[in-house]
């Protein structure tokens, strides 16, 4: 989205007759497993959410002639058109195909409702869904998955017989490819798009399903298939078509016209061949002259710290989230944009988009700018009173002549990198015009100039604010946010002032920057444009959106339980609780956390200098021989697995051990503010690149212990086999949330606070951990369970856990 957006501003600012169209998709399983989750129709939760995306897309400044939605009568229409084309061409087919039948729910269940483990050989990802393994992206048929559950009541379901229509894609190979071999090289491509389209061809077509035994969705208009809807695969794509019908009813002078449209589309890898392949067979096999895709700009992955953005996990920051961080509009979308994976995949660290705010939008592009207008904002006599000087003599000023052929090649170098979609070469030499002001205002030493020699002065702060004024255009489909500030500081027009067109010669305006602003021109008021984002800010940050939006509640709970507990302990006098509240006004508390919110103001004061009975930390009395008597520790008593802290963890990075060949070093994510070090032997049974950001059963109670000069700070379980020559690790769900305890039922109980070593907890436990015949990690033949379900193992059955 945030692409497209790009493009089409550069596209409007060029003077192209361009239209920008998105929307939602709402129909399909993923809405119908929704709207059963929260307890409303269909309807009701594509209503929601709706409103919720364009609300994060209006803040993002997504520029959208038409954001619409795929349950408008429209689509219907538009869809139903296309399919009667279809079957009067003969490209479609009747077959009876095998489906998952829900015994309980009573209802054949579709790709999204059914989950089980991946039948690619090298994968099996015990969550992957009826349609697609998130883990591997190989595209699958619910009937293949092994172990299949319904979504819906978790019951093994049961395969019949039920018809459905079919795109004959084979039948249309010999259309489709001349079509890519033709247009891919024409449109330009990116290569991961040519990549991921070649590689559905080379598999093979077959024919694809487009129907569904669904209620919600476009009904498919024939008797015999009244009760089922179009797959969502088959009719989201025209959406577009769709929506642009709902933009202008002559839509069909943009959709049916290509000899003078070109249409550009823009999504991340894993949509391709559906647009590639799924939407230009359905277009070229009605015989219509549909406007074919001309180029695609295809994304890798953005991943987000030590993991990958999931939206069905909940791990990442979120549009919303965006919005709540108070970090300003232009920095998200300058930060996404200069990281955005165009060729391979690509990692969102705070640490990161703190850099890139400090040094290159704080210290370089808001620092020449400011330089620049603040200078010319000084009264008479040390500045230009805020009016732009006239500097009839630039031809004889080397250093401007000189910076003019530098910035003539650099806008020439922008518009070629933007035409072939090269968003982010495109905003790099943005950048680089900065660089450049920045550089002619130190080497023209400009302070010097106006005492000096003013006629000089004159040419270099024109030049300097005509930069300003470029850099604003150049940076417009980046950060319009910014721009719209810059226009705004130079005192000019807010609306319709930005264009690069060609037909207005503007383009070779820009390219002499000293003729950009008009002497005598008087602009605004000058004003810093960023923000230094600090440490702890990031931190706060981190530390915020770690893991997982259930971690988070979990953590807000946890945290809540464990103040609570505090507070029962401590008898709070004298504590003015709403001068805390005042006070404390500043933390920002999401929905979530607001118990926790309101708790940690109490907690607050009992760090201040007050204690509990009002006297300072100074005269606080020692504790006394008749104080109360301890409790009794839990190494008095039983010896279970109720003792053992074990958490879900995840490894974040791994290594080999320095000064030992057989040990690795792990750093591993366990739900607290930092990761743990953990030194591991398992270099000789498990290669290093699988010890790689997977999820592991982390021991976190026992003693620390140096182990060849690094400090162990918990250990990694693992399953041997009886002569200990295969070992694999015991792994959680991939759904398990980071830093929840495993358990085991009947075995309830808090952990011990450090495994006391004279207690032989760990030793005592240990004999009873083992995998059973179906690999589940148990205690005393009972499963190591998490909120996500029971701990496994890959292969070894009957193992010893250690």
């Amino acid at each position: 989205v945030l692409s497209a957006d790009v493009f089409a501003r550069y596209c409007r600012n060029r003077g192209y007759n361009a239209l920008y169209i998105c929307g939602t998709d709402e129909y399909g399983t993923a809405t119908e497993t929704k709207a059963m989750e929260e307890g409303c129709s269909p309807k009701e939760i594509c209503d929601k959410y709706h409103v919720i995306h364009k609300e994060v897309y209006d803040w993002f400044n997504i520029s959208f002639d038409e954001f619409g939605r795929t349950s408008s009568p429209q689509q219907t229409e538009v869809c139903q058109a296309i399919f009667k084309k279809l079957l009067e061409n003969n490209w479609l087919s009747e077959n009876t195909m095998q489906q998952l039948y829900c015994e309980t729910c009573k209802k054949f269940l579709a790709d999204r409702l059914v989950e089980g483990n991946c039948p690619t050989p090298g994968c099996g990802f015990e969550s992957a869904r009826g349609d697609q393994c998130e883990k591997c992206g190989k595209l699958l048929n619910p009937t293949e998955l092994i172990h299949p559950k319904c979504k819906v009541c978790r019951n093994t379901p049961h395969i019949r017989d039920t018809e459905h229509m079919f795109l004959e894609l084979p039948l249309l190979k010999g259309k489709l490819e001349e079509y890519i071999d033709n247009i891919s090289v024409a449109g330009g491509w990116s290569q991961n798009a040519i990549q991921a389209t070649h590689a559905w061809l080379k598999e093979g077509l077959r024919p694809r399903c487009i129907t569904r035994d669904l209620k919600w969705g476009v009904p498919v208009p024939l008797e015999k298939f009244k009760d089922k809807v179009f797959y969502v695969w088959f009719d989201a794509p025209i959406g577009y078509v769709s929506i642009t019908a709902c933009h202008t009813t002559e839509w069909e002078k943009w959709w049916k016209n290509p000899e003078n449209v070109e249409l550009y589309q823009f999504m991340g890898k894993d949509n391709v061949p559906f647009h590639t392949v799924m939407f230009p067979s359905t277009l070229l096999g009605t015989g219509e002259n549909w406007t074919l895709m001309k180029t695609i700009s295809v994304t890798e992955y953005l991943n987000y710290e030590s993991g990958k953005f999931s939206k069905s996990k909940g791990i990442g920051v979120f549009g919303n989230d965006a919005k709540s961080t108070n970090i300003p509009v232009e920095v998200w979308r300058y930060y996404l944009l200069t990281n955005r994976p165009e060729v391979s995949d690509t990692l969102f660290t705070w640490v990161d988009l703190q850099a890139k705010l400090n040094s290159e939008l704080l210290n370089n592009l808001g620092n020449f700018i400011n330089r620049v207008l603040s200078f010319i904002a000084k009264d008479p006599g040390s500045g230009y009173g805020s009016v732009i000087p006239d500097a009839p003599a630039v031809d004889s000023h080397p250093l401007t002549m000189t910076l003019g052929e530098k910035i003539s090649n650099y806008v020439d170098q922008y518009l070629e990198a933007m035409e072939k979609v090269k968003l982010k070469q495109g905003l790099k030499i943005a950048m680089t015009i900065s660089g450049e002001g920045n550089a002619y205002l130190q080497e023209s030493q400009f302070w010097k100039l106006y005492k000096e020699d003013q006629p000089s002065c004159c040419v270099v702060m024109k030049t300097a604010a005509g930069l300003v004024y470029l850099l604003a255009c150049l940076l417009e489909p980046f950060m319009p946010s910014f721009t719209f500030e810059v226009l705004k500081q130079l005192n000019l027009p807010l609306e319709g002032q930005v264009s690069l067109s060609d037909e207005k010669g503007e383009i070779e305006k820009v390219k002499r920057p000293w003729e950009i602003l008009p002497s005598g021109h008087r602009i605004g008021t000058p004003a810093p444009l960023f923000r230094e984002l600090k440490d702890d800010e990031v931190e706060l940050y981190k530390d915020k959106f770690s893991g997982s939006q259930a971690d988070r509640i979990v953590k807000a709970k946890a945290e809540a339980n464990k103040i609570s507990e505090k507070l029962k302990e401590t008898k709070i006098s004298g504590c003015n609780v709403p001068e805390l509240k005042k006070e404390h006004t500043g933390i920002h508390i999401t929905l979530n956390h607001l118990l926790m919110g309101a708790m940690w103001v109490g907690i607050k004061s009992t760090d201040t200098d007050a204690d509990t009975n009002g006297k300072t930390k100074k005269d606080k009395p020692n504790k006394s021989a008749d104080a109360e008597p301890k409790v009794s520790s839990p190494a008095e008593t039983e010896i279970s697995i109720s003792r053992l802290d074990i958490r879900v963890g995840l490894i974040i990075k791994a290594r080999k051990h320095d000064a030992a060949d057989s040990l690795y070093v792990e750093e591993i994510d366990v739900g607290e503010s930092k990761p743990r070090t953990v030194v591991s032997g398992l270099v000789k049974y498990i290669p290093l690149d699988e010890m790689q950001n997977r999820k592991v059963c982390v021991l976190c109670n026992l003693k620390p212990a140096a182990m060849r000069g690094i400090k162990s700070e918990a250990m990694v379980l693992a399953a041997s086999n009886s002569d200990h020559t295969k070992v694999e690790l015991v792994e959680p769900p991939p759904a398990a949330i980071v830093g929840e305890r495993v358990t085991v039922q009947g075995y309830e109980g808090s952990p011990d606070s450090v495994l006391n070593p004279k207690k032989k907890v760990w030793e005592t436990v240990q004999v009873d951990l083992q995998t059973s015949k179906e690999l589940v990690a148990c205690y005393k033949d009972l499963p190591l369970t998490t909120s996500a379900g029971v701990c496994r193992v890959s292969s070894i059955s009957e193992g010893s856990i250690r």
